[in-house]
């Protein structure tokens, strides 16, 4: 498994990761605190697309994709005081 974030407290996108394409699975979990986290893809690194509203969660929360090859992150927004969010691919 790729992790995203791992106890994330503020809001931030993670490092973006090499997807070669296919069928995956986004998780993610933890004390959200008014945050949401989204999976984000890019076909250059640079322009940074939301996969879709079934990939963003308020609360823990897995979601399915398929995607051709591209570049996935994570970003967390929103974050409150007590937010400690992890995201996992």
């Amino acid at each position: 498994m790729t992790a995203f974030f791992q106890a994330a407290a503020a809001d931030e996108s993670s490092a973006p990761v090499d997807w070669s394409g296919g069928t995956g699975t986004f998780w993610a979990w933890g004390e959200f605190d008014g945050a949401s986290v989204t999976l984000e893809a890019s076909p250059d690194g640079e322009n940074w697309f939301a996969v879709g509203t079934s990939l963003q969660f308020g609360e823990k929360g897995v979601g399915a994709f398929a995607l051709g090859p591209c570049k996935l992150r994570a970003t967390l927004s929103g974050a409150g005081v007590a937010t400690s969010v992890s995201a996992r691919l």
